[in-house]
């Protein structure tokens, strides 16, 4: 659905594609197959020459039909049969072969997108919902492996039979071949006519596929708060309209693709039925024979069908090139955060030590809105800082541009005294933990869950960490305890028993930096104790830095960072802070009354 009456998805990129030359970007993934792809080709070469010296032998069998000589036609019929069986292997053979080698392409290609996709930083998703991704990595990869497996070789088969197909025709009767050529230009131009409509609607109908799985994503990963609000309707609509447009979009396409197939087989045929009339008055005029009139007419039947089936094939083709066009989008997409080219190396051991020097940032979505202005920040090898403020003061970008997700504008962000943006993304994230506020669960056991903090980690050291956490009672009381499968985003569990998960795989994975993004909002008062135990513990010797309303996380941390507007406005301890009398105290006031009144 066009948004705030935009045009629809891909309109502009669509004016881009006039050509098949975009199916070139399929080659670097089919040339490590080249071996696989000349023993398809060979395959091919023989059907299509068996095929065509099969007219050549009816033309034998029918001008002996009327021979004294039984043995020479048995001798006909047997090449026949022979030539018969040869074409059934070889099309076996080039079926099996450009159909593993379409399989093998296309898996290539869905891994080679997933990479690209999987490492862009989250900037890129600010403006490209992940169910059109879904849709590109599927719907249009399913395309190109139809087009590689099977449309391409068809297209060379026939382009080969309609070579061969002509030449013999000349060879069989010149004149009545200069007559048939006479209306290839008029087949051709709607060809190339409706070919390049066919092409942009092919786009527009891939488009909105895309963006109809976009929206049903969306709807489908919050059926909860969609139920909840009663919006089932509205969002039945919404993705009915999309379809709609969808299937409007495919309709028109079909009916192009119908169109251009109709005149070109009425053309095709309608030369063919004139030409046949004059051959037959040239066998009645003893001009040629029975057997070389039926010779030409297969032949050119042949030459028909393989004009026919080009046209269809070259519809594939603009879908195809529409396809990897999509693909070639997401694999040439430019990422705001790449590694360098020559990443310098963190010193050992990490230490912890978290710099802010003079860092403006913007979110791309807000370029005018400074989410961090002119931050400078310091903060010691394991030291506990917390990070307090108003929604949308800057607290969780702190948290992703320690993990930098984003780049400043300006100033730099460093670990141990080393800029992020001079270190490969993977050496210096490894060294960091993070527990996000809304925890993400993946759909697998509860021990994977766990162990994704670190994957080479024992049983026991998962155990050991979900006890860390307050989370082995509640996982050894499910059905299969640690083997049990918590379903799509954790659906079997509680937020909080979902944060703990989190906390567990924090826990496990026993980095120098840990970033705790309202890690305890989700627990009940007992388990924010029992984890807040943990925390404490687990902070001894790392640098932590807590974004947290609840006064009992702010309390015991060394420093606290009082953050507004996207500027760091105030910072020290508890006590202090709250004798300052400034932000902070209205915060505590407002926000901790109930832990103010328990001191």
């Amino acid at each position: 659905m066009a948004r705030n009456g935009a045009p629809g998805p891909g309109q502009e990129e669509r004016e881009k594609s006039r050509r098949l030359s975009s199916l070139a970007a399929l080659w670097p993934f089919m040339r490590p197959y080249r071996a696989l792809m000349v023993a398809a080709i060979l395959s091919l070469v023989l059907t299509a020459a068996v095929s065509l010296i099969l007219p050549m032998a009816v033309r034998r069998v029918v001008d002996n039909f009327n021979t004294q000589d039984g043995a020479l036609l048995d001798k006909y019929f047997g090449a026949a049969l022979g030539i018969a069986a040869l074409l059934a292997l070889g099309t076996a053979l080039r079926y099996a072969l450009v159909t593993r080698l379409g399989e093998r392409v296309v898996a290539d290609i869905r891994k080679a997108v997933f990479n690209r996709v999987i490492s862009l930083s989250p900037a890129f998703y600010e403006t490209l919902m992940t169910g059109e991704v879904l849709s590109r990595i599927t719907t249009d990869t399913t395309l190109i492996q139809s087009v590689i497996g099977s449309s391409v070789s068809i297209a060379l088969r026939n382009a080969l039979l309609f070579t061969g197909g002509l030449l013999l025709m000349v060879f069989t009767s010149a004149k009545l071949t200069g007559l048939v050529l006479l209306i290839v230009p008029i087949v051709i131009v709607p060809i190339l006519t409706l070919g390049r409509r066919l092409r942009t609607l092919s786009r527009e109908n891939q488009d909105w596929i895309a963006q109809s799985s976009g929206n049903a994503a969306e709807a489908l990963s919050s059926v909860q708060t969609v139920q909840a609000y009663t919006h089932e309707q509205i969002s039945k609509n919404a993705f009915g309209e999309v379809t709609e447009h969808s299937f409007d979009a495919a309709r028109r396409r079909i009916w192009t693709r119908a169109l251009m197939t109709a005149i070109v087989i009425f053309l095709v045929f309608t030369g063919i039925v004139g030409v046949l009339w004059i051959g037959a008055w040239d066998v009645r005029a003893g001009d040629m024979s029975a057997g070389a009139l039926i010779q030409f007419v297969i032949y050119s039947v042949m030459v028909a069908g393989a004009v026919g089936a080009l046209s269809e094939i070259f519809g594939e083709l603009q879908r195809a090139a529409g396809a990897t066009e999509r693909l070639v989008d997401l694999l040439q997409a430019e990422d705001t955060v790449t590694d360098p080219a020559q990443p310098v190396t963190l010193p050992t051991p990490v230490r912890g030590e978290i710099g802010f020097e003079d860092v403006v940032f913007h979110y791309p979505s807000r370029p005018d809105a400074p989410a961090l202005d002119h931050v400078d920040l310091q903060i010691a090898p394991g030291e506990t800082v917390a990070i307090v403020g108003p929604s949308g003061a800057g607290k969780t970008t702190i948290i992703q541009m320690l993990q930098r997700f984003y780049d400043p504008q300006a100033g730099r962000v460093t670990l141990d005294g080393v800029a992020l943006d001079t270190l490969a993304r993977e050496a210096f994230r490894k060294h960091i933990a993070l527990v996000p506020q809304d925890p993400v669960i993946f759909a697998a056991s509860a021990r994977d869950n766990i162990r994704f903090g670190r994957p080479e980690a024992a049983d026991a050291e998962i155990e050991a960490a979900a006890q860390a956490a307050a989370a082995h009672g509640f996982i050894e009381a499910l059905p299969q305890g640690y083997d049990t499968w918590l379903g799509e985003r954790g659906l079997v569990l509680s937020g909080g028993q979902k944060q703990r998960i989190a906390i567990a795989r924090a826990i496990l994975r026993d980095a120098p930096v840990l970033l705790l993004d309202e890690a305890t909002s989700a627990l009940d008062a007992e388990s924010e104790r029992a984890v807040q135990r943990a925390v404490d513990s687990l902070s001894q010797g790392r640098t932590t830095i807590i974004v947290a309303h609840r006064l009992a996380t702010v309390k015991k941390a060394d420093r606290i960072i009082v953050m507004e507007s996207g500027r760091v406005v105030a910072q020290g301890p508890h006590d202090a802070l709250v004798a300052e009398g400034g932000l902070y105290a209205r915060l505590a006031r407002l926000q901790f009354t109930d832990g103010i009144a328990a001191e």
